[in-house]
């Protein structure tokens, strides 16, 4: 019974990947797009962020949904393309979860964080901040945070509320402090001008947010340089624990925690500097809010998907065998290809401001 259905399985695998020249050869679960280039994660990222999967209809999740079903039990039907399974597993991946199968709130889905993230970045980069509105927008730039990291959060590996709240308040009193002590120094600094002191006021979101950012890795992973993380081999089976990796990982993904936010909330306010002084802006005054909003959008937009393929979710090392117990699982296979798993794209994503 099973040789039947593995062969079905193929066959529908052979019938899909003759149906279509275009899209590569379909693999259920797998990306796309090879993982080992830049150019290949930000295809597979822009996937990952498409809106457009915001608006898939009930029926379209369904017709999706079934059709990978078909291909999994080797009854897919005559005539399906590769191109319309990696479409139907796009949607798929867009809108449930991928532990539960449940569907995810839209605003806190990987489709839908620049779309309802935008508006947050907007208000950060207001000029003229008071301090109640200092806080209220870092408070709830950390809070969408992290509502993505808990709704698209491990369901097979189970934290507790304890170790997300911690986080989530750690993030929330770093970027609040340092948003008012640097607007507070700033204020103070008797040798700016006003225009000056302005601008740099602009720029303080980011340092804010970059703590908060590292500060949340942080309190979220530190029990991980204790423990270490998974370490496997070229074919994906386990070999050990290291706390080498770990400590790679939190590494790389501290970094691009901090490189992420820095397009985001660096590159619009150099650029409404520039537009502001513009006769258009300068004689319609209106017109600094929805301006302010598209520039916004358009670097959210563009650094998201750059800033999370910088780094692959799966790391290759092959150095990676210092420990004595991961010498003892090696063996005497020598310097090997040892893979350690990096952060995953839940919490890449959900750092992203």
């Amino acid at each position: 019974m099973a040789d039947t259905a593995t062969t079905a399985s193929a066959a529908a695998a052979a019938s899909a990947a003759n149906a279509s020249t275009d899209a590569p050869p379909f693999q259920l679960g797998k990306p796309r797009f090879q993982q080992t280039s830049f150019y290949g994660r930000f295809r597979h990222f822009l996937d990952i962020i498409d809106p457009r999967t915001l608006f898939v209809t009930e029926r379209r999740l369904r017709e999706a949904v079934q059709l990978l079903e078909d291909y999994k039990h080797g009854t897919l039907r005559p005539g399906v393309t590769n191109e319309q399974l990696w479409s139907a597993q796009k949607i798929k991946q867009a809108i449930l979860h991928p532990d539960t199968n449940e569907k995810i709130f839209m605003p806190f889905r990987m489709s839908g964080y620049i779309p309802f993230g935008t508006p947050i970045v907007v208000g950060l980069l207001l000029p003229n901040q008071t301090l109640a509105s200092t806080v209220f927008w870092q408070w709830l730039n950390q809070s969408h945070n992290a509502c993505v990291n808990y709704a698209n959060r491990n369901a097979t590996k189970p934290s507790p509320a304890s170790k997300f709240i911690q986080g989530y308040l750690g993030a929330v009193i770093s970027a609040v402090s340092i948003a008012v002590g640097l607007n507070v120094l700033v204020q103070k600094a008797n040798k700016f001008t006003p225009a000056t002191r302005l601008l740099v006021q602009r720029f303080v979101p980011f340092p804010a947010v970059a703590s908060a950012n590292i500060c949340n890795v942080v309190l979220m992973r530190y029990g991980e340089l204790e423990e270490g993380i998974d370490v496997l081999d070229g074919d994906g089976n386990l070999v050990g624990s290291s706390k080498i990796a770990a400590r790679h990982a939190l590494l790389e993904t501290a970094l691009t925690r901090v490189v992420l936010p820095m397009p985001i909330l660096v590159l619009p306010p150099i650029v409404m500097s520039m537009l502001e002084k513009t006769a258009l802006l300068q004689a319609r005054p209106r017109l600094l809010l929805p301006v302010q909003s598209l520039v916004c959008l358009a670097a959210f937009g563009l650094a998201l998907p750059l800033a999370i393929s910088l780094f692959p979710q799966m790391s290759e090392n092959q150095a990676l065998v210092g420990a004595a117990r991961m010498q003892q699982v090696v063996g005497g296979v020598g310097l090997v290809a040892l893979v350690a798993w990096l952060v995953d794209l839940r919490y890449y994503c959900g750092q992203a401001r």
